[in-house]
């Protein structure tokens, strides 16, 4: 819990992960796609504040002991949810798999969740590992990641009809949460693959489902914006746009933040610090510290209170996946306001030795 100007905020970090990018883990003859990709997010690290930036080698793989300082320790996060990415086609044993993140999850099962994932490509093997990881992860969510290479096929869309089978087992298995990588391009990958179109007819069939857009679709906000404002069930996944655009590009963080909160607004945004791209201690801070600019660009952005940035830090989250909430954390509701006086009056009586 973060605690700052007599508020207290519920944190949990929707899209954070546990990852081995070492030397060790590239599989031979495709060293230079796993380490281009492991370079590209260390691109990333650098638009954070520089006291916060980590030498390469802890980076491609940092500790236990690194992320539950960081996270926990350090980062104010109640509850961290781990978004699992495979990447077999050039890291031997995965990069980020349900398998290695659900390791802590077993031994803090108040702190993290473990989120899997599924690939409509892999056919009905693909089909009969969600429904055992289903049971043995207990999964809530999964993380898709459309422009994954694998074999030949260097992606696929959320419309495809076999993806349609996917997500319909996935509603049977009670896999209610679908986080969907559709934001900045990581090399080798290709741009086209994270379009948010296909978002569009998923929501659509799947209504019952929800769809967090991570990276908001970064760089297509306008695109992603107009979409989302009219699909109840797709959410803003604010990963890279707090840790990515805050520090480094305040402006244009501000622009993005307006437009979110214009067209899909704050009841529809999760916060995700996507560590270890980034720590979350100085996104969570700065998040709640932050203001709208006042300047003339900005004034017809709605602005951000203390209550909504509660929300987009823990709340949402917390609601999609039935997370109980510390009740100096909620919301104050009318109903309690007008409970409050009465409870005192009571107190009061009780106080002065009355009947």
């Amino acid at each position: 819990m973060y605690s700052k100007d007599g508020e207290n905020y519920f944190i949990v970090d929707s899209h954070m992960h546990f990852w081995d990018a070492s030397p060790q883990n590239w599989v031979p003859g495709r060293e230079n796609l796993a380490k281009g990709w492991i370079d590209c997010f260390y691109g990333y690290h650098q638009l954070g504040p520089p006291e916060t930036h980590w030498d390469w080698e802890k980076y491609c793989r940092y500790s236990e002991e690194d992320l539950m300082h960081d996270l926990f320790e350090a980062g104010h996060v109640d509850v961290a949810i781990f978004q699992s990415t495979y990447l077999k086609y050039w890291y031997t044993n995965g990069f980020n798999t349900a398998e290695r993140n659900h390791t802590l999850t077993e031994k803090h099962p108040d702190r993290f969740i473990t989120n899997g994932r599924f690939d409509p490509r892999e056919g009905d093997a693909g089909l009969a590992q969600l429904e055992e990881d289903a049971e043995r992860y207990g999964l809530k969510g999964v993380k898709l990641y459309t422009a994954e290479w694998i074999g030949d096929s260097r992606g696929y869309k959320l419309s495809d009809p076999e993806a349609y089978r996917f997500l319909a087992r996935a509603q049977e298995l009670g896999i209610k949460n679908i986080h969907v990588h559709k934001g900045p391009t990581i090399w080798p990958l290709d741009k086209d693959a994270f379009d948010v179109s296909d978002v569009d007819h998923a929501a659509t069939d799947f209504p019952d489902l929800n769809f967090i857009v991570e990276h908001v679709g970064l760089p297509r906000i306008e695109d992603f914006c107009f979409m989302a404002v009219q699909e109840p069930n797709v959410y803003a996944g604010l990963s890279v746009v707090i840790g990515g655009l805050m520090h480094a590009r305040p402006k244009f963080f501000a622009k993005v933040m307006g437009e979110l909160l214009f067209w899909v607004g704050e009841d529809k945004m999760t916060f995700g610090s996507d560590y270890g791209i980034w720590e979350p201690k100085w996104q969570v801070e700065g998040f709640v510290d932050w203001q709208m600019p006042d300047d003339d660009a900005f004034t017809d952005y709605p602005r951000l209170t203390a209550e909504g940035k509660k929300k987009i830090l823990g709340l949402n989250a917390a609601k999609l996946y039935d997370l109980p909430v510390p009740p100096e954390c909620r919301i104050r509701t009318s109903a309690d306001e007008q409970e409050r006086p009465g409870e005192q009056l009571v107190t009061d009586a009780a106080a002065a030795g009355s009947p």
